[in-house]
């Protein structure tokens, strides 16, 4: 089993990162969008996953992660969590080796069905959490975000 810690670090070193359901509302306090800017913000090659939008955050959007140009490195899943498990085939599919679930106070993308077949497939998957709460993306509120869901087990222990 991976730390958490070690499994962030490992996510947020790759620098071609896919954030699927980023909402059409720019500036929204929705998961995937403000992952999407800080990621973008913070020099990230960052694609934007939509299948109903053309573009997001004044970016271009792709349908899914397998017509991404070049591929990605990693996908961030901000859909709601009945949407994660197909979201993580088009992981599969594409062959992408990192995936993290985001989970921030509310109840955020985790799917079990999921994690067991991106963990089936050989994927890293990180169930919850979010990666704004670590470095290098992080800041003061989610560093206190992290303490916090922490300790009511919304972030996971090991990967």
């Amino acid at each position: 089993m991976t730390t958490m810690k070690e499994a962030a670090a490992d996510f947020l070193s790759k620098k071609r990162i896919a954030v699927a359901g980023v909402s059409r509302e720019s500036g929204g306090a929705h998961g995937g969008n403000p992952v999407y800017v800080r990621l973008r913000d913070r020099g990230y090659d960052v694609f934007a996953v939509n299948p109903n939008a053309s573009k997001v955050e004044g970016d271009a959007c792709y349908p899914n992660v397998k017509t991404i140009p070049g591929g990605v490195d990693a996908v961030v899943i901000g859909t709601h969590p009945d949407m994660a498990p197909a979201v993580m085939q088009d992981c599969i599919d594409a062959g992408i080796e990192h995936v993290w679930m985001h989970r921030g106070p509310g109840g955020g993308s985790v799917s079990d069905a999921a994690t067991v077949l991106g963990r089936e497939a050989g994927i890293t998957v990180i169930d919850g959490g979010c990666p704004l709460m670590y470095a290098p993306t992080a800041d003061f509120g989610h560093k206190m975000m992290k303490g916090v869901l922490s300790l009511v087990g919304k972030v996971p222990k090991t990967v």
